[in-house]
């Protein structure tokens, strides 16, 4: 509007205590009946001390003191993260709880002392804790990357390029019930450099976080700046250089500026890579892996799961094509051999914003003829890219590989499903609806997880 007018004036209005603890969320720790609680405020520990309140329904509670974390502006790496983007975090706190038992509710709230003695207290809320590695009971994992924010009332001040990321967090929402894990494979809030812009995020999947896990893999725009470690020499996170995800947000790598980690959840083992930094044959990373690979107990952990960012296996996205690609160069040739020795059954990408499902592949040739249902042997990994977390979409090549079997550009998630150790159930899910449009199962038993396929075991020796 050229000539704005005055229409009316609201009230004014003030916050009852600006400096209130707000957005806790959840993340799985390094020990597998560890879960981790992260959350805002404005207390610095000069001025309160922070805690978590919790323990199990119908029992006496616990407090567990949280550590306290923040950043300053000359802690980012350009602009606009410290200049016009810069605003201060607050204070960032985790505590980490432990010895839960397997699979039972716990309540939980945060806390903060102040120097008087009067307590400050978050809202009340609830989770569930992880089941044992290898425990068979029903267990939901959903995994999307690319989501991002948008304003409720559709003021979208600072960029309207997330369409479909409020359409994912409410479908999400209303499934709740039946999600115990979520992994949000990079691209996360596409702040670029404007801080406020993670407040909103969190604010955003509060409603998620709380109650369950929300994991985190680095994308593009957490990380990359030149001349900072970061592997590709682009300025996509606008000078936050990966210090807004590894403080916002708690992950269980043994250095959080390297943003791969291992997590065991019951019968599931993640491998979670971090594309921004080297993967290479000889990397840090690539040994880290391949050791995720190699040490995991098949016969009670069944379901290995690689994800990671950007494409470092198959996409046929017109971006990728047009560089006579199916992905990051030297991506697919460098973990490939991985994938194959360790029997990896799903590898997931996000960065290309869309939906797309392989079959089992090895070295570009499908190494199955079927489609919807997988049994004995995999001989291969399957692929998907579910970059279609709410980012304005990408299109595909006119060209469709052999080894793609199902195409789609909206918004969705793949939700996986195990039942038992021999049975997986994958389904991409829309976020418009939360409708199943493509699924497959996995059944098998575990001596077909032994069998040698193509690359897959050493050579014989003479002593054999």
């Amino acid at each position: 509007m050229s000539k704005p007018i005055l229409v009316s004036v609201s009230n004014t209005i003030s916050f009852v205590n600006p400096k209130a603890p707000v957005f806790p969320r959840l993340a799985l720790g390094k020990e597998w009946n560890e879960i981790t609680v992260t959350w805002t405020s404005g207390y610095s520990i000069s001025e309160a001390v922070p805690f978590v309140e919790w323990g199990k329904f119908g029992g006496a509670p616990a407090q567990t003191p949280a550590g306290t974390l923040t950043f300053s502006q000359n802690s980012m790496c350009g602009a606009p993260a410290h200049t016009v983007g810069w605003r201060d975090p607050g204070f960032i706190h985790t505590s980490f709880l432990h010895g839960l038992w397997p699979n039972q509710m716990y309540y939980y709230k945060v806390g903060h002392q102040l120097s008087n003695g009067t307590i400050v207290w978050g809202k009340p809320y609830s989770f569930k804790a992880p089941p044992f590695p290898g425990q068979e009971s029903l267990q939901s994992i959903v995994i999307f990357g690319d989501m991002g924010k948008a304003e409720r009332d559709g003021s979208n001040e600072y960029s309207n390029n997330q369409p479909g990321s409020l359409n994912t967090t409410d479908t999400l929402i209303k499934d709740l019930d039946n999600i115990d894990v979520v992994f949000h494979i990079g691209d996360i809030t596409y702040a670029n450099g404007y801080l406020s812009q993670w407040d909103q995020f969190t604010a955003q999947i509060e409603p998620i976080a709380s109650h369950v896990p929300y994991m985190l893999a680095s994308g593009n725009h957490e990380r990359d700046w030149p001349d900072t470690g970061s592997y590709y020499d682009v300025k996509d996170s606008g000078g936050e250089c990966g210090v807004l995800a590894e403080t916002m947000f708690y992950v269980p790598a043994e250095n959080r500026a390297n943003y791969w980690y291992t997590i065991d959840y019951g019968m599931f083992r993640f491998c979670i890579g971090d594309t921004e930094h080297d993967w290479t044959e000889g990397s840090e990373q690539y040994k880290f892996l391949e050791q995720c690979f190699a040490t995991v107990d098949r016969k009670h952990q069944p379901w290995l799961i690689f994800a990671a960012h950007r494409v470092l296996g198959y996409s046929s996205s017109s971006g990728y094509v047009a560089k006579g690609l199916t992905g990051e160069p030297n991506g697919r040739e460098s973990l490939q051999p991985l994938w194959q020795k360790y029997r990896v059954d799903l590898a997931f990408f996000g960065h290309e914003h869309m939906y797309e499902r392989t079959c089992p592949v090895y070295e570009n040739q499908c190494v199955n003829t079927n489609k919807t249902q997988y049994s004995g042997t995999m001989n291969g990994t399957i692929h998907a890219v579910v970059g279609g977390g709410g980012k304005s979409l990408d299109d595909f090549s006119t060209l469709v590989p052999s080894w793609s079997l199902y195409r789609d550009v909206d918004f969705g998630f793949v939700k996986l499903t195990a039942f038992n150790h021999s049975s997986l159930l994958f389904e991409y899910k829309k976020s418009r609806d939360g409708h199943t449009y493509d699924t497959f199962t996995i059944t098998r038993e575990y001596k077909d997880v032994l069998a040698c396929v193509i690359d897959s075991c050493p050579p014989k020796t003479l002593s054999s």
